[in-house]
């Protein structure tokens, strides 16, 4: 099953060449190298690792759903689903519509979020002050409905977004 981590990350990193950090113009397959090792330091799960490697995808990079189930099966695309935002014009509908997709979500998806959330914070305060505030405000908005997430990565994204 190891193969299967392998494959998804050679996978994302293809999916996402080109693709650069917003503040730091550092590849992106480093935040997705990222997220991947904080759910790792939880779990060793190769299907919920290989959804770490993939969560951006759908949403940044339009991979098809189909080609996720297709090659690393039904699980892992049903996860990067519930990780992938739906596009909205308004902020608010997006960020309340995520809030509930992912409430609902299994533990090791909100868990995945909850990753994604410590791996992006950080940079937001040091890059982008000015947004910042209004950034952590949906984090802790999000996190607040992330109640199956393992705890030990909430202490930290809750202390993280504070």
């Amino acid at each position: 099953m190891k193969e299967l981590i392998y494959e998804a990350m050679q996978f994302a990193r293809h999916a996402h060449a080109g693709q650069k950090r917003k503040y730091t113009a550092e590849p992106y397959s480093g935040h997705l190298a990222e997220v991947a090792g904080i759910v790792a330091s939880v779990t060793d799960d190769p299907e919920v690792l290989a959804t770490a490697w993939l969560h951006d995808a759908v949403e940044d990079q339009h991979v098809d759903l189909r080609i996720i189930a297709q090659r690393f099966g039904p699980i892992v695309a049903e996860g990067v689903a519930a990780l992938s935002d739906v596009e909205e014009d308004d902020h608010e509908k997006q960020e309340a519509a995520a809030r509930e997709r992912l409430h609902r979500a299994e533990p090791w998806v909100q868990t995945i979020k909850v990753a994604d959330i410590i791996s992006n914070s950080s940079s937001r305060r040091v890059h982008e002050p000015d947004g910042a505030a209004r950034y952590l405000a949906d984090k802790r908005a999000m996190l607040a409905v992330l109640d199956r997430a393992d705890a030990r990565l909430m202490e930290i994204a809750r202390l993280q977004t504070a």
